[in-house]
């Protein structure tokens, strides 16, 4: 079970600071110049999955997913995710890419809503690695749904589909998730989070 334990003196805010801002933009920033690595590094998988294992290829989707999730749980604010991940996807456009405009800067913005979402459904009071896998899991479907709806051909309920809906989830899960999280607690013990009520929080198992 895991729970937090937050300094009761230091209560939490919704208003974003100037730190916050800048810390969620370094994070979109680095994002962005990762997503574009991708970009490039996906395309070797992307061909082999494709023929061999049709719709697994939604399995790549969480590196294209993590912005919005690592800077809703380190800064703490609404909105925070969609603005990550918006900014992320915005930067891997300008630097060019095979997916163009939509394939880019479209589809962050709908990731990044749907990210937002998993910390908004708690009222965004709980920040855990549950509400960071259930960030991750959405960002996933929302990219699901993005495909599907401009490529209405594949067909949303089909075999290909509902591997990809599944893959897309597990990816966003685990790497938009769990490995956030983790990334997060590594960031936290190095101290540098001691102005941000997520390195304020301990973290009990």
């Amino acid at each position: 079970m895991v729970s937090n334990i937050i300094d009761k003196h230091l209560p939490h805010s919704n208003k974003w600071r100037v730190i916050d801002i800048v810390v969620a933009s370094i994070i979109a920033v680095a994002s962005g110049v990762i997503f574009w690595a991708w970009d490039l590094v996906s395309t070797a998988p992307l061909a082999l999955f494709a023929p061999v294992a049709p719709g697994f290829e939604g399995l790549l989707n969480g590196f294209w997913l993590f912005g919005g999730p690592l800077a809703a749980i380190i800064v703490r604010k609404p909105g925070a995710a969609f603005y990550a991940e918006i900014l992320a996807a915005f930067l891997e456009l300008t630097f060019g890419n095979q997916w163009g405009i939509g394939g880019s800067l479209i589809v962050g913005i709908v990731q990044g809503l749907f990210a937002e979402i998993g910390f908004a459904i708690f009222a965004y009071k709980v920040w855990n690695i549950g509400s960071t896998m259930l960030s991750g899991a959405l960002a996933g479907v929302g990219c699901w749904l993005y495909y599907f709806f401009t490529n209405p051909g594949l067909g949303f309920l089909g075999q290909y589909g509902v591997i990809y809906l599944l893959t897309s989830i597990v990816s966003g899960v685990v790497l938009s998730g769990i490995v956030v999280w983790l990334l997060y607690k590594a960031i936290a013990a190095t101290g540098v989070l001691d102005r941000f009520e997520s390195g304020r929080t301990q973290v009990e198992v």
